[in-house]
């Protein structure tokens, strides 16, 4: 994104404003990108009716039929208090609640080090970044930086080394691995250990102030990040370490992206640009189970992880230090470099299972997780949110933010089938821009790009979580610095955001906050 230091937008605002008028008709198009025709789980009748569904809207005068209902009979319409985010699918049968209750519970557990009079709580560490999924997932919403002197918790840094030789290089590739830890303190920073574990280092942040020129006189402040390492425990870090911090997202509609048919998200990529829109969205191919076989990835800011499954066990081993089915490392993500951790006892006991977290642990946190249903929109026929919604597809932010889908008859869980949802994501990588790079290759993505992420229950963030932080990295103060940080691929959009009449912008940020 041009910090504006105004001149770097005005000398591109004519080439933008050309191209903008030249691709204008696409940002309406008459049907969604997505070819059912690639789905094999829709009769032809199916098709016809869903390609019918899934229409971009051209009335905007009145909601289009369902908005409302944006999980479809997931949705949910309790009241929109501090727990909006923590119920389950409407549609959950009664018999499934016990699961979802237990996986709650295992949710907000807080587990202990070794040894524990608690033996089923045990196992943490010895390096951590918290002590239970909810202190990373606030009454299951979104992370954000610490302020002032806080300690981090509900973000983080993650850590690896560009790949150096030819067979590096073609692990990556194969998607076998998704990159290379640093090799002293491994995939993420962990800045705290058990009793007799040093913590690996504390983060600060610091923050520059970019000014932004809008529209009639209005003007915008974005903050730009910068990450430190203070008090490494473990020795000096790489000098090629390649550092990018995380905020934990929202927990809702897992289960229904999950549900999404493979081929909807593949038939949405063109990264080679051959329609000539500028939009060169690209899928993050996964190989999730060290097989031939390679998936595409949906979860993680920049799409690593293929399932809930694997997300979730990422987290319990690299969050919690925790050991899962799923993986087995009882040292979570320490390295050969930090033998103290070795010295510790872990907390996998025979009797209780394998591994320190045992069957049905991990398995009732997805069950959990897949099912925290979406709640309902709000004020969907108010004239300036349907105003807004307008300027949303005018600008071309639907050409990423894909609204709608119907999901896979097949779907594992009954619940999620063909359910027609509005996440507002394509769910595949996009370049945007230097000023959101990471600088860190990551899998199938480079630094400069970043999953779509889906867009619903966004208007809630300050009602769950208290704070208006959003992207990657919390950065963003409010959702209009989000979308100004907007590059790349996003570009031209971003640019009719700041160049359009501000009542226009105002109904966007509307429209925004009722998802």
């Amino acid at each position: 994104m041009p910090a504006m230091v105004p001149a770097t937008l005005r000398s591109r605002a004519g080439v933008i404003a050309t191209t903008a008028a030249a691709f204008s008709s696409l940002f309406i198009p008459a049907a969604t990108a997505i070819d059912l025709e690639r789905r094999t789980d829709l009769s032809s009748e199916d098709k016809a009716r869903v390609n019918q569904i899934l229409k971009a809207p051209t009335d905007f005068s009145k909601a289009e039929k369902f908005e409302l209902m944006q999980a479809g009979k997931t949705t949910s319409r309790k009241p929109l208090n501090r727990a909006a985010f923590t119920h389950p699918s409407t549609n959950l049968p009664f018999e499934q609640h016990q699961d979802f209750r237990l996986g709650e519970s295992l949710f907000q557990k807080l587990w202990v080090s070794t040894p524990s009079s608690t033996r089923a709580s045990d196992g943490l560490g010895p390096l951590f970044n918290a002590r239970s999924c909810e202190s990373c997932h606030p009454k299951a919403g979104r992370g954000r930086p610490p302020v002032e002197d806080e300690r981090p918790v509900s973000i983080f840094l993650r850590l690896s080394v560009a790949p150096s030789t030819p067979e590096e290089r073609a692990l990556i590739e194969s998607g076998k691995v998704p990159f290379l830890p640093e090799p002293t303190y491994g995939s993420q920073l962990q800045n705290f250990g058990v009793p007799g574990v040093p913590g690996e280092g504390e983060i600060k942040i610091t923050y520059e102030e970019i000014k932004v020129d809008l529209s009639e006189g209005e003007v915008a402040y974005l903050r730009k990040p910068t990450y430190t390492i203070e008090n490494l425990a473990y020795g000096p870090m790489s000098d090629h370490a390649l550092v990018s911090a995380r905020v934990a997202p929202p927990m809702i509609g897992l289960g229904l992206l999950e549900a999404i048919a493979e081929t909807d998200i593949t038939s949405q990529a063109d990264p080679e640009d051959a329609d000539q829109d500028g939009i060169s969205g690209r899928v993050s191919w996964v190989d999730p189970n060290d097989s031939d076989t390679r998936t595409v990835g949906r979860f993680g800011w920049k799409a690593l992880k293929a399932s809930v499954q694997s997300q979730s066990a990422g987290a319990f081993t690299g969050d919690l230090g925790l050991s899962t089915p799923y993986d087995l490392r009882n040292y979570g993500d320490c390295t050969e470099a930090q033998t103290v951790c070795f010295e510790q006892a872990h907390g996998e006991q025979a009797d209780l299972g394998i591994s320190e977290a045992p069957d049905p642990v991990l398995d009732l946190v997805v069950f959990y997780s897949q099912n925290l249903a979406v709640p309902a929109r709000r004020d969907v026929n108010d004239p300036r949110v349907l105003a807004g919604k307008k300027v949303f597809h005018e600008a071309g932010c639907a050409s990423c933010h894909t609204p709608k889908y119907v999901t896979s008859r097949t779907a594992e869980n009954p619940v999620h089938q063909f359910q027609l949802i509005w996440p507002y994501t394509d769910l595949l990588l996009h370049d945007l821009g230097q000023g959101l790079s990471d600088d860190r290759p990551t899998g199938s993505a480079s630094g400069n790009e970043w999953k779509t992420p889906p867009l619903w229950g966004i208007g809630l963030t300050e009602n769950i979580n208290n704070h208006r932080f959003f992207l990657h990295d919390g950065r963003a103060r409010g959702l209009l610095e989000a979308v100004l940080w907007h590059g790349g691929e996003a570009e031209a959009a971003k640019t009719r955001v700041v160049e359009m009449p501000a009542k226009d912008r105002a109904n966007l940020i509307r429209f925004l906050e009722t998802l």
